[in-house]
């Protein structure tokens, strides 16, 4: 199931909603959630919307199932309650959360797709993550698809299709391979300039409905600005509206 976006509150695309599921459009550098910054969170903004919207008194609920780095935009699904943030939940457990990004990365890859599998680990004192050997205490395995679906002199728009779903993966992944990715003021740092957009979109997000089972698909294209706009919107929509990366 997917459908046309409609507008939660002024800034909020909504992709779709009903009893259990609410699929939004995140806004690039909105943190998913609360963070040490104090700065308006999408989870907050969300449930003070549906809060107005459906005229509900007292707390509302909403399950934050899976999170997106706060530089990143895109499709993002959420639960509206409980048995519904269960069974996502259960969904990411199990890998049947569908996880699909759009990025622009530095250069051109020596293959044009492939699997990559590293081992990362995360300071937690800096928000920093590396590629460590296989092995290493408290690395964690990181594994994801990609595909190029389009280049330019300078970089490249690969289709990703996350594994694993690791803090900061699909940067620091692409970084291994030499290809950072455009905007990455953390780990492209000699490529990028300050200031510039991290180029990492959620294109597709895809789970199970948590009652009626059926397969959702949610898919949200990265907006008409550079670096995007070097390549064509239908670009964009073949890639989403494929089955693999």
């Amino acid at each position: 199931m997917a459908r046309s976006e409609h507008h939660s509150g002024d800034t909020i695309p909504v992709l779709y909603e009903d009893n259990h599921v609410l699929a939004v459009v995140k806004p690039v550098n909105v943190p998913t959630q609360e963070d040490a910054t104090g700065d308006p969170d999408l989870l907050t903004l969300l449930k003070a919307d549906l809060k107005d919207r459906h005229h509900k008194p007292g707390n509302v609920f909403l399950g934050l199932v899976h999170r997106l780095d706060r530089p990143v935009g895109g499709a993002m699904i959420f639960a509206k309650t409980s048995k519904g943030a269960s069974r996502l939940s259960e969904s990411v457990r199990s890998h049947a959360l569908e996880k699909e990004y759009a990025a622009v990365i530095h250069g051109h890859p020596a293959r044009s797709e492939g699997m990559l599998r590293h081992y990362l680990l995360k300071d937690t004192r800096t928000n920093n993550v590396s590629s460590v050997p296989s092995g290493t205490a408290g690395a964690k395995e990181a594994v994801l698809e990609y595909r190029v679906i389009a280049q330019s002199d300078k970089h490249s728009l690969v289709h990703v299709k996350l594994h694993t779903g690791r803090s900061h993966q699909i940067r620091v992944q692409m970084k291994e391979i030499g290809c950072p990715l455009y905007g990455d003021q953390k780990y492209g740092t000699s490529l990028n300039k300050p200031g510039q957009q991290l180029a990492l979109w959620s294109m597709i997000a895809g789970a199970p409905h948590p009652t009626m089972r059926e397969p959702m698909r949610f898919i949200s294209l990265p907006p008409r600005q550079y670096p995007w706009d070097q390549w064509e919107t239908e670009i964009y929509e073949r890639a989403a509206s494929s089955s693999r990366p």
